[in-house]
C-alpha cells in the first residue's frame, strides 16, 4: 500500500476540486478538446490550463495534440488504482465490524439466562 501513496496522493489532490471532477466526469464519455471541455466553465482558458495540468500530472487524463487542438483523454487505470485502495478500505472495515458483530452477539449469548 505504501507504494501507492505519492500517487494516490496526487490522484486525491487533483479530484479534490469540483471543476477538475467535473472535467473527468465529462471525460469519462470520451475524448473531448481542451477548447469544448473550457467552453463548459467560467473561467479564462489559462485559469482552465491550470486543471488540465493538474490531472495530467495525476495521471488521471491524457493529452494529445494535433494541430492546433489539445485533446484530453481520460485514463481509466489511474481511476482503477483509486477503486483498488477503496475497496480495501472497505473490507478493512466491513471485517472491524464483523468481529464488533461477533463480539456484541458473544456478550449477548453469554448474558441470557
Amino acid at each position: 500500500m505504501a507504494q501507492y501513496s505519492a500517487e494516490l496522493d496526487g490522484v486525491f489532490v487533483a479530484l479534490a476540486d469540483p471543476t477538475r471532477r467535473a472535467v473527468v466526469r465529462r471525460l469519462g464519455g470520451g475524448p473531448v478538446s481542451v477548447g469544448d471541455l473550457a467552453s463548459e466553465f467560467p473561467m479564462t482558458l489559462p485559469s482552465f490550463m491550470k486543471h488540465v495540468r493538474t490531472l495530467e500530472a495525476s495521471g488521471l487524463i491524457r493529452t494529445a495534440k494535433a494541430g492546433r487542438v489539445r485533446t484530453c483523454t481520460l485514463n481509466r487505470e489511474r481511476l482503477v488504482l483509486l477503486d483498488e485502495w477503496l475497496a480495501e478500505q472497505r473490507r478493512v472495515w466491513e471485517e472491524r465490524t464483523d468481529r464488533l458483530e461477533q463480539f456484541v452477539t458473544d456478550v449477548e449469548e453469554t448474558n441470557e439466562p
